[in-house]
């Protein structure tokens, strides 16, 4: 069983946390007080979160560090471990994405999304789980609601997010049946206002935008730092991702008839794609990095407040609105 500590006693290891949802964790997890390990590949951006930390009064290690790479996530293990002596929750955040119809994306940068997106993944939880099995503690992976229901101009991210899930489930089973310590929660965002769609490769002939409606990366970050102290198994984050996920299930063919038609519109901007620097498909963008993206994102989903509140608070809601309803009913 898991015995999860309150967020001002851990270390996180938060891995893409030189923006968006990742910096966004690693802040507010040091603004409550908790030692953060901060890792990603723009060292520029890092040193930028470091100082934000400090001014919250936290701690922060940078470790500059491209997870797709085995060697360098053991390195950043390591390196959690030399600063303070342990690890309590390893959070995988890092992504990058390519734009465009399948045909036209080259395959070196498709197998760079799933380099980055699965396997760092993949690479950040094996290194977790070797460091976490004794002590315990929780691993956090972020995926996506579009790991549920797909969308067109992205196919290597969707497949890399449809993968994570499954990953995911496999890795929970087994800790399971192990009986190891150790919570894994798969965290479900929807559009999020971040940078990660400046950073993306474009190869639709415009730039991307993220897909209505768009949350604030601050409200992933709570989630992820509830799934470090509470247990949880999947998070959809936004209401959104809940719906596409039940659609996904109750009505498969109509949501992808429905996506065929709305997903290109509702991710092309009108301005014309250029060579543009903050792309970080194969290296970190330059710059001091940034959480939001300037997409004004909703900074409160009604879905996700009802998901972090405990159990009897739901069920309490829940009985409130069922009986409020019946009451309606009978005056009418």
């Amino acid at each position: 069983m898991v015995q999860f500590k309150p967020i001002e006693q851990q270390v996180l290891v938060v891995v893409g946390a030189s923006s968006g949802i990742g910096r966004a964790t690693a802040l507010e997890a040091a603004r409550r007080g908790a030692n953060v390990v901060i890792a990603a590949r723009g060292i520029e951006a890092l040193r930028a979160a470091e100082r934000e930390i400090a001014a919250l009064g936290g701690q922060a290690t940078v470790v500059p560090t491209d997870i797709s790479d085995f060697a360098q996530a053991e390195a950043l293990g390591r390196a959690a471990l030399d600063r303070f002596g342990r690890v309590d929750t390893w959070v995988n955040a890092a992504a990058v994405s390519v734009y465009g119809e399948f045909v036209a994306v080259p395959i070196e940068e498709f197998r760079r999304v799933i380099e980055v997106n699965l396997l760092g993944v993949v690479h950040g939880t094996r290194v977790a789980l070797v460091l976490l099995r004794e002590q315990g503690g929780a691993i956090v992976n972020v995926s996506s609601g579009v790991g549920d229901q797909a969308i067109p101009l992205q196919s290597a991210y969707c497949a890399a997010k449809f993968a994570i899930n499954g990953f995911d489930e496999s890795v929970r089973e087994e800790i399971e049946h192990a009986g190891l310590p150790v919570q894994l929660a798969t965290i479900k965002p929807a559009s999020i206002d971040t940078p990660f769609f400046h950073h993306a490769r474009s190869r639709m002939g415009v730039e991307p935008k993220p897909v209505p409606p768009v949350y604030a990366p601050e409200i992933v970050a709570e989630a992820i730092l509830h799934a470090a102290t509470h247990p949880v198994r999947e998070l959809p984050v936004g209401g959104a991702a809940a719906a596409m996920s039940l659609a996904k299930r109750l009505m498969p063919g109509l949501s992808e008839k429905q996506f065929a038609l709305a997903g290109y519109p509702t991710q092309q901007t009108d301005k014309p794609e250029g060579n543009d620097p903050r792309d970080n498909l194969f290296k970190g963008a330059p710059g001091p990095g940034a959480v939001h993206g300037g997409y004004d994102g909703r900074s409160w989903s009604a879905y996700t407040w009802w998901r972090l509140q405990p159990p009897l608070t739901r069920y309490g809601l829940a009985g409130a609105a069922v009986a409020g309803l019946a009451a309606l009913r009978r005056r009418g």
